[in-house]
Order: C-alpha cells, then structure tokens, then sequence
C-alpha cells in the first residue's frame, strides 16, 4: 500500500524538523523518517551540539574553573563523581531537548515513521522497519535532513578503543590524565578547552597557522593565548604522521618527527554526509567526495522533486543556519510564499573556555570587498561585569567603513559571546552605523557595554586619522 503525503522528510534534526513544522504549519500532510531511537538528530542526541555544550556548562560549574583565581579557592573533586555527574546533566538535557523536538512534530501532526528510508525516485521513499517490513511513502516533495558524521582520515587507528572522534569523546566515562587533539576547528577547540578545564593535560594539533582560521585572526591569537595560559599546550603547524600502541600504550608521532604518549586521541578532521544507505545514486541525486549532497541556492538537488538541507549539505554545519535551510526548501518545495531565503550573513559561534562569536565581515573580508574600514575595540578586562566574573580576557571588535561609520562586522571574545552577538547583529541588519551604540544606553554592569566603548574606540581611531 502506497502511503501519500504533500512532503517526505529524512531526518529529525534541525533542518528536517523546522521543514517540516513549516510545512505542516500551511496545512501540508507530512511525514518525518527516523531510524533512530530519539528524535532531534545529532545536534539533540548524546553525540552532537547540545550535549558538547551542555558538558561545557557542567565542566565550568562543577569545577569552579572560573572562580579559582577570583576566590581563591580550590576544590578539591573526585574525578570519576565529576564525569559521573557530567553524564547525568548531560543525559538529563538530551531527554529534554528530545521530548521537545518530539511534541514539536505531534503539535503539527506530523507523522513519526520509525527506520531506515531509501530513495525510489519520482518521489518515492521506501523505509526498511525494525519489525523487519517495508512500509511506501510517495509525496510531491521529498527533503534529506540526514545530518552528517565525524570524517576518519585514513591511517588513523579508530578501532582502538583510545583513539576517538568527536561523537565517541563524548562517551568518555572517566577522566583521561592526558589528551592529544587533533584540528584546530570548532570541534577541536571546543574539546581540548573543556577538557583543559576538567584537569587533563591537553595537546592540541593542527597543520594551520593559528586557531579557528576562519575568525578574526585578531581574536584567533588571543584565544590562542588564552588557552596557553590554561594549561594548553598548542602544536600549530603540525600535523599527526602515524599513530599506534605499542607495550607502553597509545603513540602519537607528529609531523616534526616527535612522540606523545596521550591517554586519549581525539581527531576531529571534518565531516561527512550520513548519505550511503539512501541509494541516491537511483534517484539521480549528485554527491561530493565525502558524501555530502550537492544542491542549488533553493536546496534543490539535481533530482528536481528531492531537496536537501543541514549538515548533510555540507558547511557552515551550524543548527541555526540548518533550521533556516530546511523552512527554505520546504517552501521553495511546496510552492509556500512565506520564506524564500536564508539570512545571507548569519551568526556564528564557537562553544570553547572562552566563547568566540562573529557576524558579518573580518579586517580581511572588509579589504577584499574593497571596503576602506577601520575598527573599535572595548576589552573586557575594563568591563565591570566581566571583572565581577573573572572573565577579563577578550574584547567586542567592531568593524566598520570609515566613509560613513556604517557597520559591517562584529567579532566578540569572551564568555557569553553567542549570546553578545545578537546585538552587533541587529545593527548590522538594520544598516546603522556604530553610532547606534555612542546613542545607546546600556545596563551597567553588563558586557554588552563593551560595544558602546567598542564604538568610541573606532570614532577615537577616525579623529586620530584625519
């Protein structure tokens, strides 16, 4: 029997959920597929964004590390109570999160299929159940939402139970003395600090010049130091020549010829698209080399009924943007007037100890539009609420076009910086200039204040210049 519906989504997470509530919400008979047990894809379950951070928040709170120097207290703490109670908070956020997702899709009355789908083509979904039958969906649209998985470069022993990637560290159920990290991405940095931060000794090494060499190089550097100064220490320009065990346990040999001797080998090297088991290949839907699919501006693929939104499509990778993508193709899909583009300059965010967060246009994109731009920067360690903290490190940059001081990026480093951004955002997207935050009255203490003095920084460095 051919079950009907107006869309097919593959996929519970970000993008396939918010395609198909958007759908649903304009009165669309949809279907979600999900072979796994909780709803809400790798950003909800125990191997994704929301358990990364939520590890994070716990490290931070159990162990003090903000309030050692402040204080000057130490906190002596059982180390296998510590990850013990880290899993318990984490788990207990998962359940939350996927209870969420899950009365998300019952409001809107989606149907909730359970296994593993395949593509047909001409709109038809064949999904394999766990009760070993076969249940035929068809629609007029389908989307893949199938989120993605840690790439595994070849040469690296990941069958040894020692040698990790990002979605098995989070399964660590005791603390490791030692660790070598490997990439220099979110993912990476994310791990080696909140690892620093639970006590291991953390090496981190990536073959770049710097840190995160997507950001600002600015407030890559300080990161950079930051992280020095909590115990890190950084290999850059380094690479991992082999990796093996040996009577004296796991060895790591980098590309400058040394040895480390880690505990634990985390490498997060990228990702790649969870697309093997859909047989696009029938359904004449193009892939990448590492299994990401290849879509237009409107997340179409080259199958013109199949849409694809999310990790699966490859970067930026981030749930927010995921989100937007997935509503995107479910309008662009259903012929639905309501959304037809992903905001062209979205925030991003890095969960490491401290925060990074960005929007708009670094020194170096500004120069390379040709923008003649100059920059304001209001530091934390002259912010009164980042003092009360001991979160001193860091700053609110602020770039800016010298012709009419109109705004066009805004970088932060510091604790809360995700959530900081949203300000510089909205200036941004409003098309004010940083004169907006000279007009502006900000609560005190608070860290957003750093952007007022971040501006009479940048209008300082314009006078000292004409």
């Amino acid at each position: 029997m051919i079950e009907r519906y107006d869309l097919v989504v593959i996929g519970s997470g970000p993008a396939g959920e918010k395609a198909a509530v958007q759908a649903a919400y304009f009165g669309k008979r949809v279907a979600i597929v999900e072979r796994h047990d909780l709803v809400g894809g790798v950003a909800v379950t125990h191997v994704g964004m929301i358990p990364t951070k939520t590890l994070r928040e716990a490290a931070l709170y159990i162990t003090g590390f903000r309030k050692r120097d402040i204080y000057g207290v130490s906190v002596e703490l059982d180390q296998e109570q510590v990850y013990a109670t880290l899993r318990k908070r984490t788990n207990a956020v998962i359940d939350t999160m996927s209870r969420s997702v899950r009365q998300n899709i019952d409001r809107h009355r989606i149907e909730l299929v359970r296994g593993a789908a395949r593509l047909g083509g001409e709109g038809n979904v064949f999904v394999s159940t766990r009760r070993g039958g076969e249940r035929h969906l068809h629609a007029g649209a389908v989307i893949i939402a199938t989120g993605s998985r840690p790439y595994h470069p070849p040469g690296i022993p990941f069958d040894d139970p020692d040698v990790l990637d990002a979605e098995g560290v989070l399964e660590i159920d005791s603390p490791p003395d030692s660790l070598v990290v490997v990439g220099g991405g979110a993912i990476g940095v994310e791990h080696a600090s909140i690892f620093t931060a639970l006590g291991a000794h953390v090496t981190l090494v990536d073959r770049s010049a710097r840190l995160l060499s997507y950001v600002d190089a600015e407030l890559s550097h300080i990161l950079a130091r930051s992280f020095k100064t909590m115990g890190m220490q950084l290999r850059l320009r380094s690479g991992i020549e082999s990796v093996d065990r040996d009577t004296q346990g796991l060895r790591v040999v980098l590309s400058d010829g040394s040895e480390i001797r880690p505990d634990k080998l985390l490498v997060a090297s990228g990702r790649m698209g969870n697309t093997e088991t859909l047989d696009l290949a029938s359904a004449g839907v193009d892939v990448d080399d590492r299994g990401r699919i290849v879509v237009d501006q409107w997340f179409q693929t080259s199958a013109p009924d199949v849409y694809a939104a999310g990790d699966v499509i490859g970067p930026p990778a981030l749930a927010s943007t995921a989100m937007e993508q997935g509503r995107v193709a479910a309008c662009r899909a259903l012929g639905i007037e309501f959304k037809d583009a992903v905001d062209p300059s979205p925030p991003t965010g890095v969960y490491s100890i401290p925060e990074i967060a960005a929007v708009g246009l670094t020194e170096q994109t500004a120069a390379e539009e040709g923008i003649v731009y100059e920059v304001g920067r209001g530091r934390f360690e002259g912010n009164s609420r980042a003092n009360i903290g001991g979160a001193t490190e860091g700053m609110v940059k602020l770039v800016f076009a010298k012709a009419d001081r109109k705004l066009v990026g805004v970088h932060i480093l510091g604790e809360n910086a995700t959530e900081a951004i949203h300000v510089g955002q909205a200036v941004i997207k409003s098309g004010d200039t940083i004169d907006y935050f000279v007009d502006t009255t900000f609560n005190v203490p608070t860290l957003c204040e750093a952007y007022k003095y971040a501006a009479y920084d940048g209008l300082q460095r314009l006078q000292e210049r004409t």
